[in-house]
């Protein structure tokens, strides 16, 4: 710690993805001394495409990243709708499944390069821990001890949980997150692949009609040198211990889809040795406070959209804008900080989380049923009406 630092302005965040660096870069700017540990040996590769749409596209301005997020944009023109077959039944120029309607300003870009992005705003000013996590936690009247997994020891005014939906933070000062979480339908494996369907920024939705290997998302990125393969699956027993093991988990997908056609078998190939194979099932963070004494959470450690709400990189980089602010405008009073941020910002959460509940189907991307039916529009399938960006733009973002 910096031995002039401001009493109160000691800040430990617990995450590097988005919400972490978001975070860091405002309050380094606003003159606090921020620490940000993260399990990861660096920073994760992989990962899905995400979107900063609405208001988060003024917060990425604010940071003075939104140029360079453009750069790195997925920049994808359309998108095919394909029945069991691989027939083609639906192709539209106008939205795709995984980043919405391509006439707006929003940016669909991959993870790993929007944390890229956020960690390198956020300068040298900012000390990254990295390969390490917090151990345990002991709050005292002034100060808050954190004992690191690494052994480590060291006192901080304020403790951010940005890590995640499965937050260890969060379950540190929270509890177990069987009490917090509520299961969403569903299953999703990721990994990347080359682009061995030679797709020009393209995305493929291929459904089975099986409801327990529902299908695959497939688009093209990184200027049409990799793939992100996307693969759904219902039916999960979330209680099975085993499937925490990646293996295990692919081994779950390679069955459910051993007898899928179209490119499956080419796909499922390459999950087996891809670096940043993710699974995980839908889900929510319901609180009702997103702070306890010293220790606040952030993103989808607080509440957590599912990816079927598509506006879980918003709320984490707008939350990220909003908490900063508010410890600034409170001068570092934690108290006053965290009623602030959550007094602000509860309803747009609440919100958004409702969006994932707005189709009876899979959430943004409509059922396999109305693709399958060749609906008039791209709207139709994907089910994004006006209520929808109505919400998702539905903030104002206060200047600090």
């Amino acid at each position: 710690m910096a031995s002039d630092t401001p009493a109160g302005k000691r800040v430990l965040i617990s995450g590097a993805s988005v919400a972490g660096p978001a975070l860091a870069y405002w309050l380094n700017r606003y003159g606090f001394h921020v620490t940000v540990v993260e399990r990861a040996p660096g920073l994760r590769p992989g990962g899905q495409a995400i979107d900063v749409r609405g208001t988060a596209i003024e917060a990425a301005a604010r940071m003075g990243v939104l140029d360079e997020l453009r750069e790195h944009a997925t920049d994808l023109r359309g998108m095919s709708v394909l029945d069991a077959d691989g027939n083609e039944t639906y192709s539209t120029t106008e939205a795709t499944a995984s980043g919405g309607r391509l006439d707006r300003d929003d940016v669909e870009i991959l993870r790993d390069d929007l944390a890229r992005i956020l960690v390198g705003a956020g300068g040298s000013g900012v000390e990254y821990l990295f390969d390490d996590s917090i151990a345990a936690l002991d709050e005292r009247p002034e100060e808050i001890r954190v004992r690191f997994a690494g052994g480590r020891e060291r006192a901080f005014d304020i403790v951010v949980g940005a890590d995640g939906v499965h937050s260890h933070t969060r379950s540190l000062v929270f509890g177990p997150e069987e009490r917090h979480l509520r299961p969403l339908a569903g299953h999703l494996g990721v990994w990347t692949a080359p682009n061995v369907l030679d797709l020009d920024r393209w995305q493929l939705a291929y459904l089975t009609g099986d409801p327990d290997a529902s299908g695959c998302l497939a688009m093209s990125v990184r200027k049409n040198a990799e793939l992100r393969v996307y693969v759904g699956l219902g039916g999960v027993d979330r209680t099975d211990r085993e499937l925490r093991d990646p293996q295990a988990q692919k081994r779950l997908i390679a069955e459910r889809y051993a007898h899928v056609g179209w490119e499956m078998p080419r796909l499922l190939e390459y999950m087996w040795e891809a670096p940043d194979f993710h699974f995980d099932g839908g889900a929510q963070v319901h609180l009702d406070a997103w702070s306890s004494g010293r220790v606040v959470l952030l993103g989808d450690a607080g509440y957590c959209g599912s990816p079927s709400s598509g506006q879980g990189t918003s709320m984490a980089l707008v939350g990220a804008y909003v908490l900063a602010g508010e410890l600034k405008a409170a001068d570092g009073d934690h108290r006053a900080a965290f009623t602030a941020y959550e007094r602000e910002l509860r309803d747009w959460v609440t919100a958004n989380q409702a969006l994932a509940h707005r189709s009876a189907g899979s959430g943004e991307y409509g059922t396999a049923q109305e693709a399958a039916e060749a609906p008039k529009d791209a709207s139709e399938v994907l089910n994004l009406s006006d209520d929808y960006y109505a919400v998702t733009d539905g903030f104002a973002l206060r200047d600090y």
